[in-house]
């Protein structure tokens, strides 16, 4: 057995953000990932930081971004088209994105990092875990680990659930914390207003997964499909003809920088996508969710809660449907051939995910479990209209968030949908504040040794603002620098004196208040 002061579980950008506080602070850690690489999503097409406000976040997410300018300036010079592209670091390709991170953990050698491995077993005695079992993927070997503090950052929160510790799946009710957007809910993005069918009733499906696409417009670098994957059915994807002739392809009414939008896409089949140009001529690709054509929604049923098997299996329908997406735009003969064309700009880049057909590892769990912690954040905390007794005050704040309320759609087109897919909340950045984290998201509501900064306590809503990547990192600073504090005082998770961590993360640069 191998033992250790600190285990994470998950190397996604909270679990490296976890992992790093830890042993920045002399603990020794394991990160274990299911992958064979770090990063989750920041090193698997999501090129662009979700962020709205910069100096909300600092901390680790800061220096990883700090670090990626300084890569394309020292490589391409300051001055360069490829340093005004990465936009201060906050914009990447995913293999820098990827190296920046093994590089940060690579100066800490008190962290092991076991890739290729998934989460066998958990054993809890005395109300907290004490080692796990993984599966090393690529020998087939049985590594039992211990650890005297647990971090779950996983997306799926498979950790916690391991142990028992109760978690949420769905969507709540309208009527369960009094939030407006809760439920079953059919919400104009443009004119703010609710439509017909939003009972508010809760429902278990969730946010569509997709994959987040990175695609290069340099022919010297493109790998080219010529054939399409299998499982295609063009009847995926004929429904983008109706929305082309329904107008639904056009212009946003309100334009905002970094969002993809392109004056030569509007009214073309490649609104299907929405384009953020990236350094070395390669682009973020989004799969826009506003289309009544998006196939995705409820391709995800079941996925959460089931072996890593059937995963995979869900994994490769919605990896099949993403090839054919891109395959219908470029050769199918009912495409105009002008919007074929435009679509034939963008391929997969060579020099990306060589090891997975140049196609991105990680699909992109949008949400999961959520845990049942000792602390809730609802919409009312998001939108500064919070219930909780201290809400607002910042006594246990440990974080900031500030990204809108952004769900991606919960079901396909139904009978009457003309307007909006069901569950979509669409960058309401008009209700959303920013606004602080407190610890008790992070802690299990009875469970004691685990810290969970990802797969959070939260409600449906309020996970559609938390659930970007620099808020995880955030997030994972904290849950590290806790863990440590941990060790320091003797104590379970849920006793950490706040104002010792928030001491501690504000050394780090943590920023914890909102002007």
């Amino acid at each position: 057995m191998r033992e250790y002061d600190i285990v994470v579980c998950g190397g996604t950008p909270g679990g490296i953000a976890a992992a790093l506080a830890a042993a920045r602070l002399g603990r020794s850690v394991a990160l274990i990932e299911y992958h064979a690489h770090l990063g989750g999503m920041a090193a698997s097409g999501l090129g662009k930081s979700d962020i709205e406000h910069r100096e909300l976040i600092g901390g680790l997410f800061r220096e990883f971004v700090q670090r990626v300018r300084r890569y394309y300036v020292d490589w391409y010079g300051v001055d360069s088209e490829n340093v005004r592209l990465c936009r201060d670091g906050y914009y990447y390709e995913p293999s820098v994105a990827e190296r920046t991170f093994d590089a940060m953990i690579a100066e800490q050698p008190a962290i092991d990092v076991l890739k290729s491995c998934s989460l066998q077993t958990v054993d809890v005695s005395e109300n907290r875990p004490r080692r796990i079992e993984i599966l090393d993927r690529t020998t087939s070997q049985l590594w039992t680990i211990g650890g005297q503090v647990f971090i779950d950052a996983t997306y799926e929160g498979d950790l916690y659930a391991m142990t028992g510790a109760a978690y949420r799946l769905g969507r709540e009710s309208r009527d369960e914390f009094g939030e407006p957007h809760a439920g079953v809910v059919y919400f104009d993005y443009e004119t703010g207003e609710f439509l017909p069918g939003s009972s508010g009733a809760a429902d278990p499906r969730l946010p569509a997964y997709t994959y987040r696409l990175c695609l290069t417009t340099d022919p010297a670098n493109s790998h080219c499909v010529e054939r399409p994957p299998d499982g295609y059915d063009r009847r995926d994807y004929l429904p983008y003809l109706e929305d082309l002739a329904a107008g639904r392809l056009g212009a946003p009414r309100q334009f905002k920088e970094g969002w993809g939008y392109y004056a030569e896409h509007f009214n073309t089949l490649l609104r299907a996508l929405s384009v953020t140009e990236l350094p070395n001529g390669k682009v973020d690709a989004n799969i826009n969710p506003r289309p009544l054509a998006f196939p995705f929604p409820e391709e995800n049923a079941g996925y959460v809660e089931a072996d890593w098997t059937r995963r995979e299996r869900i994994a490769l329908r919605h990896r099949e449907l993403t090839l054919g997406l891109l395959y219908f735009l470029q050769h199918d003969p009912q495409v105009p051939r002008e919007h074929r064309a435009l679509a034939d700009r963008y391929h997969w880049p060579r020099d990306e995910f060589a090891d997975n057909g140049h196609f991105p590892f990680q699909l992109y769990v949008r949400e999961a479990r959520r845990l049942r912690g000792s602390t809730t954040l609802t919409e009312h905390d998001v939108t500064g209209k919070a219930r909780r007794e201290d809400a607002g005050t910042g006594s246990d704040a440990i974080a900031v968030g500030e990204f809108p309320i952004d769900s991606f759609p919960c079901r396909k087109r139904q009978p009457g949908d003309t307007r909006v897919l069901e569950g979509y909340l669409g960058m309401l950045a008009h209700l959303t504040r920013p606004y602080r984290i407190p610890y008790g998201i992070m802690i299990p509501e009875s469970l004691d040794g685990l810290i969970v900064p990802v797969a959070a306590s939260t409600t449906h809503v309020a996970y559609s603002s938390i659930r970007m990547e620099p808020t995880w990192m955030a997030l994972g600073q904290a849950a590290g620098t806790a863990a440590h504090l941990c060790l320091t005082r003797d104590c379970h998770p849920r006793n950490v004196p706040i104002a010792g961590l928030q001491e501690e993360l504000a050394m780090q640069a943590q920023v914890l208040s909102v002007p």
